[in-house]
């Protein structure tokens, strides 16, 4: 199965959404959440939630699932740059 090249982590998507002149305490503020916790998804240190999704689809207009998915993509991509083990299809009995 192909996928996206390296997807963006959330948060680097997320600081194109902040307008120009807004401070990360600014933007925290507004969504409820303290500086620290939006730092670090802004920074790729932590990801987005499912609650962060919908404060981000509320602030910003968009739906909870697009920030939800590009999480979602971006963690299998990373798991997928591991090692794992031969897994062999399950086989049902007839």
């Amino acid at each position: 199965m192909s996928r996206m090249h390296n997807p963006a982590h959330p948060g680097e998507v997320l600081r194109e959404w902040i307008p120009e002149g807004m401070t990360v305490s600014q933007a925290a503020g507004q969504l409820g959440v303290s500086r620290v916790t939006l730092s670090k998804i802004l920074n790729g240190k932590s990801g987005i939630t499912a609650d962060m999704a919908l404060r981000l689809a509320a602030w910003l207009n968009t739906s909870a699932e697009v920030w939800a998915d590009m999480q979602t993509q971006w963690e299998i991509w990373q798991a997928e740059q591991n090692p794992r083990p031969v897994i062999r299809p399950l086989k049902l009995a007839a």
